[in-house]
């Protein structure tokens, strides 16, 4: 059944459904954006390759998650309700008009057109943009208003590298920052935290907010620093606000290889730590299966046991610092197989299932956590030093 015909369903905070179901925001228009084909993300044809593959970020990707969480094991924990566009006045809330204006001018040409290195948008793809923003902020909003508490916009195309004025690896909106804003203007929410495990840095966040003291980002990414005029940003650990922001932006810049064992330690020593100094009434999580072991795009060693520890650690983040409330917002994951089943791991971490469900089917993947451990003893060292919230810890 397609998403647009499944009835948009309401249960009380207060019912016996709360803990043991996740509100899922989903349009099929969001399948539209077709993100080319070519030498990896290039869309470069070099004339002597016969097979062409497609674009990291392809509608294959999103299928295989929707269908594992429509027909897998925790179906029955699902409830579907469906996304909408944005509109304009919306995406005021982080872009600018100017950058806005640009991404409008680009689709009325019916051209394909590069925004930013390896960002192409087609006929489909700014109606697919706004599906994502606006399936989002119907998420985000469905927790405001009291209907769910844990909600997961699985949205594409991704958004957290885009800046209010630019576009940045496969991202035009940013739909979490947007979720982000819209639950600060709410008046329920004060402080946001933000916490990304996508494997590159939530650049595009972060800029959004880097001035800013009542959004706490953290952003655990492998250590790729910047990639050129559209992502200046470095992810580095000096990164860290400014103004009265500084001290809210907190990056965890993991060495290559990181597995489970690295990023358990990094969420239980560095992100539960600042979330719980922070105190935020709302907790966003933006996920990227691109950390798992086998993403073509990543290079961390995460397996789908690694993304349910995330996901029982989160879950109890929201318990104890924002009445529960927990946002998932989809972001990269370019496995076309494993990343489903990483979001399934993950999502059965939230629902806080005894025991997993689905066997790993690329099994076993050796870890040697030291450098991971050695990493995040710096990270912690530094943060104690220069981050006036973290001093002692």
């Amino acid at each position: 059944m397609a998403s647009d015909d499944v009835p948009s369903l309401s249960p009380s905070p207060a019912s016996p459904m709360a803990t043991s179901r996740v509100d899922v925001f989903w349009h099929e228009g969001m399948l539209r954006h077709d993100a080319v084909e070519g030498v990896f993300d290039t869309g470069y044809d070099p004339g002597f390759l016969d097979v062409l593959e497609k674009h990291p970020e392809n509608a294959d990707r999103v299928r295989n998650m929707l269908s594992i969480l429509r027909r897998g094991p925790i179906a029955p924990h699902v409830n579907w309700f469906t996304g909408r566009p944005a509109i304009v006045s919306e995406l005021l809330m982080f872009h600018t008009s100017e950058y806005i204006d640009k991404l409008v001018e680009a689709d009325k040409s019916g051209e394909r057109r590069e925004i930013a290195a390896g960002t192409f948008m087609s006929p489909g793809s700014w109606e697919a943009a706004l599906l994502a923003a606006g399936t989002t902020l119907s998420a985000m909003q469905h927790i405001l208003d009291c209907h769910g508490k844990v909600a997961y916009a699985l949205v594409r195309p991704p958004g957290h590298h885009s800046q209010p004025t630019q576009a940045d690896g496969y991202c035009f909106l940013n739909n979490a920052a947007l979720a982000v804003q819209l639950a600060l203007n709410s008046g329920s929410c004060s402080r946001v935290a933000v916490i990304d495990i996508d494997v590159h840095y939530g650049n595009g966040t972060a800029e959004g907010f880097y001035s800013s003291d009542k959004v706490l980002t953290v952003s655990l990414h492998m250590n790729h620093g910047s990639w050129g005029s559209s992502h200046p940003q470095k992810g580095s650990i000096d990164e860290l606000g400014e103004d009265v922001g500084f001290g809210y932006n907190l990056n965890v810049p993991l060495p290559n290889g990181t597995g489970d064992r690295g990023y358990e330690y990094a969420m239980n020593e560095l992100v539960v730590p600042a979330v719980t100094r922070f105190g935020p009434d709302m907790v966003v999580l933006v996920v990227g299966q691109d950390s798992s072991a086998f993403d073509p795009n990543g290079r961390q060693s995460l397996t789908m046991n690694g993304y349910r520890r995330i996901g029982q650690i989160m879950r109890g983040v929201a318990e104890e610092h924002s009445h529960g409330r927990l946002l998932m917002v989809q972001e990269g994951g370019y496995h076309v197989t494993y990343a489903a089943y990483c979001l399934h791991a993950m999502l059965e971490g939230v629902l806080k299932i005894p025991e997993p469900h689905l066997s790993d089917p690329i099994a076993y993947y050796p870890e040697e956590e030291a450098i991971a451990v050695a990493a995040v003893e710096s990270i912690r060292r530094y943060h104690s030093e220069f981050v006036p919230s973290l001093r002692g810890t």
